[in-house]
């Protein structure tokens, strides 16, 4: 009955989005030139012309179903005022005077430069957005730990937005994701580790679904100035202050069905049962806490988990410029892993994303992190290299480098066994095809070389085997 009713809610979305779309009015005052290639300004802008349209309707992913010009009979002036909101403002993010573009998965942010995507509806005083990916994934892992296994993932986010009356912006937030579908197992994906499949035992050699909760949160934030603001932001799950954006929701990497082996080194919090996250922003600049329940998911991926905030984290961001975000973030959880609850973690990471516009309708995005995880005197690093190009709006290259420490890809009498420092190369691509104006097909593949070290050769096989992933997809955007 879950898997039906994602499915039949999944697939209703996608046909009603173009329909939502058209039912959204003109707004003859916004003006959009800024959004994805520049700063957000809180000075109210100048009554923009039919040009205005033109712009926006010519950014990467910014089609919002608007007409290229205001009926004559429309009174020029009138998108300005829509139940209470000066829709002459550029659209800012939930958090602060900038760029709404710049937000990410979470409270993250990613360079302001970043392809926008999303079907943005108005609704009186709220401002909708929603968002959709699913991707039907046939897998092959070679090798003596290689398997084969076909299934789907993705996510489906909904938000909302409004003014609170004049210094205030509320946000909720709702993302699903169809990952438990592939069984509790989840999918074949060589030196891959983290989490339990079923409360025994640890997943080696497989990624683990995500909860078909992925996000339920909320945000408030208060204008202090004209660059100045703080914010509360509160998750059940949701997502703390560590880490860049969740692999998903970066440029550089989206379009990969492939998750990282890197990924419970860097972003794996981006599900946790309890956050409550305050922080203040200056213009560029972002700080931040977080008090988290820091036990991962377990192997129930229907249900909503609850626990205490034991967990804490700490991150700076830092956007200088409207093509490059930094961060640097330090947390400490207590018992994360099911199966070795007394043991406690500490784990840093920094990174840096850069992203930049190619041609008319295309950009280009790259990220470089590292991450470490630190548990009982022992120090395991990952370093990735990630990313993407899409030159025009119908082809999407991608590609990952990361070299890993990992100590759980084998057991010895019942405990973790050596570290060992593992590698790995993917590279792939994806060709869609305009379904609407707001639904895109695609049909994609990928090619992966796993590196593994002489002591781990025999369990695999060879020193270097390969995984492959035919997929399709629908997108909503």
């Amino acid at each position: 009955m879950k898997t039906l009713l994602f499915a039949v809610s999944a697939v209703a979305l996608l046909i009603a989005a173009p329909a939502m779309a058209q039912d959204m009015p003109a707004m003859p005052g916004m003006d959009h030139s800024k959004m994805n290639h520049g700063k957000a300004t809180t000075n109210p802008a100048a009554p923009a012309d039919a040009h205005a349209r033109h712009d926006m309707a010519g950014m990467p992913g910014m089609d919002h179903g608007m007409p290229d010009a205001a009926p004559a009979s429309v009174d020029p002036h009138a998108g300005h005022d829509m139940a209470g909101m000066d829709m002459s403002e550029p659209m800012t993010g939930a958090l602060g005077a900038y760029a709404m573009s710049r937000e990410a998965s979470g409270t993250s942010w990613q360079p302001d430069a970043s392809e926008h995507q999303g079907l943005h509806i108005m609704r009186g005083p709220w401002r909708i957005m929603v968002h959709g990916i699913l991707n039907g994934v046939y897998d092959h892992q070679d090798g003596r730990r290689g398997d084969d296994k076909g299934f789907v993932s993705g996510m489906l986010m909904v938000m909302a937005q409004r003014p609170v009356g004049d210094v205030g912006t509320l946000q909720l937030r709702a993302m699903l994701s169809p990952d438990p579908l592939m069984g509790p197992k989840g999918y074949p994906l060589l030196l891959a580790t983290g989490e339990t499949a079923d409360g025994k035992t640890p997943l080696v050699d497989r990624q683990h679904p995500h909860d078909l909760f992925m996000e339920l949160s909320a945000s408030y934030a208060v204008k202090l100035s004209a660059q100045d603001s703080i914010f509360v932001y509160a998750g059940l799950p949701g997502e703390p202050a560590f880490g860049p954006p969740a692999f998903m929701h970066r440029a550089s990497v989206m379009d990969s069905p492939e998750a990282p082996i890197s990924h419970h080194w860097l972003d794996s919090t981006h599900i946790s049962f309890g956050v409550l996250t305050g922080g203040f922003v200056h213009n560029d600049w972002k700080l931040e806490a977080s008090a988290y329940n820091g036990r991962e998911p377990d192997q129930h991926r229907y249900d909503i988990e609850t626990g205490a905030l034991d967990s804490t984290a700490v991150r700076l961001s830092w956007n200088p410029t409207a093509n490059l975000s930094l961060q640097t973030s330090w947390a400490q959880e207590n018992g994360p892993e099911q199966l070795d609850p007394d043991v406690n973690q500490r784990k840093l990471s920094a990174s840096a994303i850069y992203t930049a516009p190619v041609g008319d309708h295309g950009w280009w995005s790259s990220t470089a992190a590292w991450g470490r995880r630190s548990s009982q005197g022992v120090d395991l690093d990952a370093w990735v290299l990630e990313s993407a190009v899409k030159p025009n709006p119908s082809w999407t290259i991608f590609g990952r480098a990361e070299r890993v420490e990992n100590d759980e890809l084998t057991t010895v009498a019942g405990h973790r066994g050596p570290t060992f420092t593992i590698g790995k190369v993917s590279l792939g691509a994806i060709r869609d095809w305009a379904v609407s104006d707001h639904v895109s097909f695609g049909v994609g593949g990928l090619y992966a070389v796993n590196f593994v070290p002489s002591g781990l050769q025999a369990a695999y096989g060879a020193s270097d085997p390969s995984g492959a992933m035919a997929f399709v997809r629908l997108k909503l955007h």
